[in-house]
């Protein structure tokens, strides 16, 4: 997220404590392609500053919203549904607030027999982006065991922005780590494009491993086997911001959205040992230096786009595989959390097609989710409400 946007998550948050108590509301939200809404998926149900929205690999067709401050709730994935139950409460290890707190979840793929999940989180004294796993002792019940922690990784931030955060486990079986360059703004320290820093990168780590701790080194990372120090867990680098990576679950294509800084944003599509530019590039335009920069070796965003019209801080979400908007499959769906508008992006192969608005006026869209049937939600961080792209009900 940029800098400009820490105001407005906090008095986000602070909405969020006047308006609390309020009754729960049906909310629609329009589209201007009348034939896609974005219903109210829990018109009974809100949640505080919403981050991230997963479902585990289990059949068990529930929803998972981790909420920065520390707890992730679960909902059984019905309209009907009344209430969220607590599925994990670490708020007295998180520290939040700002771009801070419990910022990604991703369930292990043998959820179902292992009952293994994975946080992102930041912690103080000093700031620290703490990777951990926990377990739920019984998988396909509400709750997890709070006291199960095993931490895989650490690492230090520089700053309180910039954290990233977005867990995402591949058809490989490996985690991906979706890391920022530690804030402030510009990359003061270049730590985006340094191979020997854990910032600006994605991450990817054995889970099931213990060569490093509680995690390895898949045998096929890009600088598994260097001998110039640098980091063995980076699978690509020079990122600013990615706030949400997914993967297509069809394609297994990883996508990353990667906020910018002062003027564009950007959408990448992730390979092994690959450079993004930042801080050489900001999006397809030269940052540091502002004209003239040598891009050799790095790769172009498949689509960016100005800031210039209120657009200022990207939302990564999914590639549709629901069945209930056909004119939408195959298309990444993705956001703006400031101007809170939400697009459908056409996918050719590895190049983008036509970019189409499919939601407007959305609130602060901070994260995306999709249930097991490839439908795809999205979360108002203002409001706490989740919404599912839906078509709109005719009287």
């Amino acid at each position: 997220m940029n800098k400009n946007t820490i105001g407005l998550l906090l008095s986000s948050l602070l909405f969020l404590l006047i308006t609390g108590c309020s009754k729960p509301v049906k909310e629609i939200t329009e589209s201007p392609d009348p034939a896609i809404v974005a219903l109210d998926a829990f018109p009974s149900v809100k949640f505080t500053a919403p981050v991230d929205i997963q479902h585990p690999p289990d059949g068990s067709n529930r929803l998972f919203v981790a909420e920065q401050a520390g707890l992730i709730r679960v909902i059984k994935n019905t309209g009907s549904v009344e209430t969220a139950m607590t599925f994990l409460d670490i708020k007295s290890k998180v520290l939040s607030g700002g771009e801070r707190g419990l910022l990604g979840l991703a369930f292990h793929p043998n959820f179902k027999t292992n009952g293994y999940f994975y946080v992102n989180y930041t912690r103080g004294n000093p700031l620290t982006t703490v990777i951990a796993r926990y377990r739920a002792n019984l998988p396909l019940t509400d709750q997890a065991d709070a006291s199960s922690e095993v931490i895989l990784l650490t690492f230090s931030q520089p700053f309180d922005n910039h954290n990233g955060g977005s867990l995402q486990f591949g058809k490989d079986g490996y985690l991906y780590v979706a890391t920022g360059d530690g804030g402030s703004g510009g990359d003061p320290s270049n730590n985006a494009q340094n191979r020997k820093s854990m910032l600006g990168k994605i991450l990817r780590l054995d889970v099931n491993a213990t060569t490093r701790g509680n995690y390895g080194i898949p045998v096929d990372n890009p600088f598994v086997n260097n001998t110039e120090g640098i980091n063995p867990e980076i699978y690509a680098y020079g990122l600013r911001n990615p706030w949400k990576i997914s993967f297509d679950s069809t394609t297994d294509k990883l996508f990353a959205a990667d906020v910018g800084q002062n003027s564009r944003e950007e959408i990448n599509l992730i390979i092994k040992g690959g450079n993004y530019g930042w801080r050489i590039k900001e999006g397809i335009d030269c940052y540091n230096p502002s004209s003239n920069c040598n891009t050799s070796g790095l790769i172009e965003p498949i689509y960016d786009y100005s800031q210039s019209t209120g657009d200022k801080s990207i939302t990564g979400g999914y590639v549709y595989h629901g069945s209930t908007l056909l004119t939408l499959r195959g298309k990444y769906i993705y956001g703006d959390y400031v101007s809170g508008r939400v697009w459908s992006l056409e996918m050719n192969e590895n190049k983008a097609g036509a970019n189409s608005l499919i939601i407007d006026k959305a609130g602060l869209v901070s994260t995306f989710g999709q249930d097991e049937a490839g439908e795809v939600y999205f979360a108002n961080y203002q409001n706490g409400k989740i919404m599912k792209l839906g078509i709109a009900q005719r009287p």
